[in-house]
């Protein structure tokens, strides 16, 4: 059979598995049509996307046609749930062996997950084992999880051949390709699928399926596909309040009579430059840590080295602090003031997790209105509480912004209330620490703090 044919064949197989997915899944409509699909020569095995095209092997796709039309289904909706879950986009900064891995094996998880006859598959001993690891750790197999754990867990080269065999469905080749576009062209496709993504979630909440079930795991991998990776810098800002720093304000300074004192009189200006100006700062803060049973030492490690290195590389705090850590599960275990960021240091150097008990957010809120009863605080305006998310909340909204910070998205049924900030930090920050100014590396201080 020559090429044309082969083109030819494997498009009528393309849109018979299109067909067959959108009788199942209605709610993927607009996500199904939205690869433009064409013959591939670069393409050596099954197919593979720019999140554009959909590029495939006439000739693979008839053989696993001819064996069974899931595995064509299985592999349309692979390279679609790549897209709208912007693997292709997230993958910049990140070993590529790994993000491609920890895609894969995303992906599957949600097909495995969904129950629908048309995708059902035997499945194979080393995935259900590579789940039940995974799920030890992360609430919902995102692909940011997963490759978390695969960097935090080092695994020989060998493991790491078998699993990409185990979930090997696509070519990622074309991933590099879209990393080269221009940047205007790459922001236009990846909001294009952010919004496929969230239409397709609103979707499976209003259309119902023919089978009656909908794929809860897919719904869940949406709502964190919509959102963008996390500029912890910039989000601390949001706390900072108007503060007088000594620092000449040139918004405010006119050169033209500084200039003109100058040409008159000699060296007389008429004016001097402002000595202060007001800046956004950071000074009455507070930290709070989850010391649960569910709350890894490690990475509230990672947490404070991270503020740390915030406070030594940006503006954001003022040079004199008012910081209070606290350590908290089912009641409050301790409360440390920070007052510069030598302090916080050799906090980090001496710290141990205090408690290991269920977690109940309360005390801490408790604990700080208090504090700002008696006057502890000049302008409290936020509250950072590093925890799993999971515990009793407060019902009361208090008078300072509040913010959960998780390190994986949590359960759906999990209702974090309306006036708090949940913050997702599944971004390389903790992963691969950024340098700060002074040529001091994050990793550099991690090296010299002990093990909780």
């Amino acid at each position: 059979m020559n090429e044309d044919r082969l083109a030819a064949v494997g498009l009528d197989i393309l849109m018979a598995a299109r067909a067959e997915l959108g009788m199942s899944m209605p709610y993927l409509a607009e996500a199904l049509y939205a690869l433009a699909p064409a013959p591939g020569d670069e393409v050596t095995i099954s197919a593979a996307t720019d999140g554009v095209t959909l590029y495939y092997n006439g000739s693979y796709l008839a053989d696993c046609y001819l064996r069974s039309g899931r595995i064509v289904n299985r592999l349309v909706l692979h390279g679609i749930l790549h897209c709208m879950f912007r693997h292709l986009k997230k993958r910049r900064g990140r070993d590529a062996v790994l993000w491609d891995l920890a895609c894969d094996a995303a992906v599957e998880s949600v097909i495995d997950s969904l129950p629908y006859a048309c995708l059902k598959n035997p499945g194979a001993p080393s995935r259900a084992k590579f789940y039940g690891e995974c799920r030890r750790e992360l609430k919902v197999l995102t692909a940011e999880g997963i490759y978390r754990l695969l960097l935090r867990n080092p695994r020989p080269d060998y493991e790491i051949a078998q699993l990409q065999r185990a979930f090997l469905m696509d070519d990622h080749s074309l991933w590099d390709m879209e990393e080269k576009r221009q940047r205007e062209q790459t922001e236009r496709q990846d909001q294009l699928w952010q919004s496929i993504a969230s239409k397709t979630q609103t979707s499976m909440q209003t259309i119902p399926s023919p089978s009656g079930q909908q794929g809860e795991a897919m719904s869940e991998l949406l709502a964190v596909s919509a959102r963008d990776d996390v500029d912890y810098r910039r989000f601390l800002r949001r706390f900072a309040a108007p503060r007088e720093v000594l620092r000449p304000d040139d918004d405010a300074f006119d050169y033209i009579y500084y200039s003109y004192g100058l040409q008159t009189y000699g060296n007389m200006p008429l004016i001097e430059p402002p000595e202060t100006r007001e800046e956004e700062r950071i000074e009455d803060f507070v930290i709070a840590i989850d010391t649960s049973m569910s709350t890894s030492g490690s990475l509230v490690r990672a947490f404070l080295a991270s503020t740390y290195a915030i406070l030594r590389s940006t503006d954001t705090f003022t040079r004199r602090l008012n910081i209070h850590i606290l350590q908290c599960d089912d009641r409050l275990r301790s409360d440390t003031l920070i007052r510069s960021a030598e302090e916080l240091h050799r906090y980090m150097a001496e710290f141990t997790l205090t408690g290991g008990s269920a977690t109940d957010f309360r005390p801490v809120f408790e604990h700080v209105q208090q504090l700002v009863d008696a006057g502890s605080f000049t302008n409290l305006r936020g509250l950072l509480y590093f925890t799993d998310g999971m515990g009793v909340y407060p019902t009361k909204r208090p008078s300072w912004e509040t913010a959960f910070i998780l390190l994986a998205e949590p359960p759906m049924t999990l209702k974090i209330p309306p006036w708090a900030i949940k913050l997702v930090l599944e971004t390389p920050e903790l992963d691969k620490p950024p340098q700060l100014d002074e040529n001091i590396w994050l990793e550099d201080i991690l090296a010299d703090l002990p093990e909780f």
